[in-house]
């Protein structure tokens, strides 16, 4: 009977590992705990399928079993790089449902980059050969309001200010009816060009095909990311 019951389970089994296991091929490391890394295409479909889930309040947690954080304790394989703002509200891991070792995360507040950042995903391009990068700006962005407000800032926060104002100043061009909003989009757009002519690392790595740079707003309310 025993053996009936297994033979008979065995199909079932087989299918629900097919299904949770759709990425296998370009997201998860091998059994001998080298990945063989997702094109950026696949990456970003990855990340686009997470937020959906987040979005829907389907969220799968992959990644964060016990025997996950055994498999990348020496060793990390990330298929994305996210550089998102400090916000507690946009956590990457969460508004894209993943879990030990699939993101590569730098987080600073107004997503800016300064050469600590800058250094960080280099390393994430160079040594963990990640295609991919996601510049994540978000809604209501608390440094990108400080940026548009203008003043005198205290202490250090006046430097993220600092290279979040030419994005206010290119947003106003445009005489936006909500200048904070565009002001989030346009930092996100600035951004991302920088990365892709930063040199001598990343813009090589993208001229090469071996990196793709894009840009992305999150909606607090809903949970969207919009792609720019």
């Amino acid at each position: 009977m025993k053996k009936l019951l297994l033979t008979a389970c065995l199909p079932l089994t087989l299918l629900t590992c097919s299904l949770q296991n759709q990425w296998s091929v370009d997201l998860q490391p091998t059994a001998a705990g080298q990945a063989p890394h997702a094109d950026a295409n696949a990456a970003l479909q990855a990340l686009r399928d997470g937020n959906a889930r987040f979005v829907m309040n389907r969220l799968e947690h992959p990644h964060l079993s016990a025997a996950r954080r055994t498999e990348v304790a020496y060793g990390q394989h990330p298929f994305a790089m996210i550089l998102s703002c400090a916000d507690s509200r946009v956590p990457p891991e969460q508004v894209f449902d993943r879990g030990l070792g699939d993101l590569f995360v730098a987080r600073v507040a107004g997503n800016v980059v300064s050469d600590e950042v800058l250094g960080t995903l280099e390393y994430g391009a160079l040594h963990l050969q990640v295609p991919l990068i996601v510049v994540l700006g978000h809604e209501r962005c608390g440094a990108v309001e400080a940026a548009v407000q203008g003043g005198e800032l205290p202490g250090h926060t006046k430097s993220v200010a600092e290279r979040i104002a030419p994005a206010v100043q290119e947003a106003k061009k445009h005489n936006p009816p909500d200048l904070v909003e565009e002001s989030v989009r346009m930092n996100v757009k600035l951004v991302v060009e920088q990365l892709q002519k930063s040199q001598p690392v990343l813009a090589a790595m993208i001229q090469q095909g071996k990196v793709k740079v894009v840009g992305a707003r999150c909606d607090l309310d809903t949970g969207v990311v919009d792609w720019l």
